[in-house]
């Protein structure tokens, strides 16, 4: 057995255990990986699943081997992926810098814990920086902050396709609280809903001798003078922008009559969305912005809410990564106002974003 059962099936489970049974269900064949909390029940969870549908595991000695033996599982044919957070996904930027270089399509999912280094093993939305432009390059990676059981379900199977079809790293970005608490979500066969998966195939060692059987793959990293560079890197970014402008994702809600917008991405969205709903009740027009793309960012999105609405309260358990994504989109559109909420390492509630808004106007 290799293949999820075809019946659409409610379940009551972990973020974690919602990672590792989408996994299964985009065709993951090997998970390599390397303990750290919060993620670490995603390994436990594909342990355990890997016997009943033909998958494989292997845990590495630390991350950084975790990311090269995912992509050495890639080259060979293999949907390979893995998981990380904190330190972990410091480790994880050299093999993803090569992954963007070689357009290796590997997949990771970060369940952010508090920073810097070892910090709290709890909760954060401090690897903002690190998943969108953490390693040296131009960052060609995809970036899925999810704020459900169910949207880690479904980013999931949507970040293996979208990396194989587009041959860029994905990355499923969680965090503390989801991968730990349970709530319902809806598991499915993705194929039975007519998503075609998209397959993977062999990038080394096909048959034949490249330049006579079959054309030559380059796959290549290391360049020997600066114009060579220039132009890989100039050919990747046209690549990358065309991608970009098919995948881009965002949310909103109650923009048409704002009067001011809150911005949130990740868990800390849910409480924007609750703060709203609560304003809203009370005659406050308050509306709701929330990009689920982190990489490739939601500019134009969020440019045309801003031509409606441009007061903006942006909250975050960050100090300001979010922030700096949504000052770049808007560089050069006038702001009336942009006020802040930063928690680094903690949790934000509807209350106090209703309280925010009630006393600052």
């Amino acid at each position: 057995m290799d293949k999820l059962s075809h019946e659409e099936k409610r379940a009551f489970m972990t973020g974690n255990e919602a990672v590792a049974w989408a996994a299964v269900a985009a065709g993951a064949e090997i998970m390599n990986g390397y303990p750290i909390t919060p993620q670490n029940e995603i390994m436990h969870y594909w342990t355990r699943l890997a016997p009943k549908f033909n998958k494989k595991f292997l845990q590495t000695e630390d991350e950084l081997s975790a990311g090269f033996t995912t992509i050495g599982g890639v080259l060979g044919g293999k949907k390979a992926f893995s998981a990380t957070a904190g330190p972990g996904t410091t480790l994880f930027q050299e093999p993803l810098s090569m992954a963007e270089m070689m357009r290796i399509p590997m997949v990771l999912v970060v369940q952010q814990r508090g920073g810097p280094s070892t910090a709290t093993v709890i909760y954060s939305q401090q690897e903002v920086n690190l998943v969108t432009f953490g390693g040296n390059g131009e960052g060609w990676r995809i970036v899925y902050s999810t704020s459900s059981h169910q949207e880690l379900y479904d980013y999931t199977i949507k970040a293996f396709d979208a990396a194989w079809k587009y041959r860029f790293p994905a990355i499923i970005l969680g965090d503390g609280y989801q991968a730990k608490m349970r709530e319902s979500l809806l598991m499915y066969n993705p194929e039975e809903r007519g998503i075609l998966l998209v397959q993977p195939e062999v990038f080394v060692g096909k048959p034949g001798l490249p330049g006579r059987d079959r054309p030559a793959d380059h796959l290549r990293n290391a360049f020997s003078v600066e114009e060579e560079l220039f132009e890989a890197a100039m050919n990747i970014q046209q690549e990358y922008d065309k991608m970009a402008a098919e995948i881009v994702e965002a949310d909103e809600q109650q923009i048409d009559d704002a009067k001011v917008v809150i911005i949130a991405h990740g868990v800390v969205s849910r409480a924007a969305v609750a703060a709203m709903n609560r304003l809203r009740a009370k005659g406050h027009k308050v509306g709701y912005f929330r990009p689920i793309t982190l990489r490739p960012f939601p500019e134009k999105q969020l440019q045309a809410v801003a031509e409606k609405c441009s007061n903006f309260l942006l909250v975050e358990s960050a100090l300001g990564q979010l922030a700096r994504l949504f000052k770049e989109a808007l560089f050069n559109v006038p702001i009336k106002s942009f006020q802040t909420i930063y928690k680094p390492g903690v949790g934000i509630t509807a209350e106090e974003i209703v309280e925010h808004i009630e006393s600052h106007g």
